[in-house]
């Protein structure tokens, strides 16, 4: 066993998230309200990749997430990579994208929007998944990753 490779303990049960760019590891712990978990969770960044340079990782014991929670993980930081942990085994293991469509995620930047006016949900869709890029349904806004706010 190599053990320069062995950075952080297995879990028995739980979710790893792995290849978080590292400058969104703790917006993404943020997003998962970390801070509110009682079961035990590791942080790690800066840990070297080899398809990033960099990235930041986060297991969580006894805890798996919704499509909805995986979904808020993409938008802010598309492409990273889910685990799931049962008896120390991976049993799945895929890249968390950005949906095609956006429903009740997003807040649109347009004050004008219906969506700010209304009771509705918000509804973008991606016109770009290179750039990050969606676009409001109702006003046709386009939105870039640095103006994406979470709701």
């Amino acid at each position: 066993m190599n053990k320069e490779k062995l950075l952080v303990a297995a879990i028995e049960n739980g979710t790893v998230i792995d290849h978080i760019p590292t400058n969104k590891l703790f917006k993404v712990a943020a997003i998962l309200g970390l801070e509110e978990m009682s079961s035990p969770i590791t942080l790690g960044n800066n840990f070297p990749s080899i398809k990033q340079g960099k990235k930041g990782v986060i297991k969580i014991s006894d805890r798996f997430f919704s499509e909805e929670e995986l979904s808020r993980i993409a938008i802010l930081a598309p492409n990273v990579r889910l685990n799931v942990i049962k008896n120390y085994e991976v049993v799945e293991k895929r890249a968390i994208a950005v949906p095609e469509e956006i429903i009740g995620l997003v807040k649109c930047p347009n004050p004008k929007c219906i969506t700010n006016n209304e009771p509705m949900k918000t509804h973008f869709y991606v016109v770009d998944d290179k750039e990050e890029v969606i676009r409001c349904k109702y006003c046709g806004r386009k939105i870039s990753p640095t103006q994406i706010e979470l709701l």
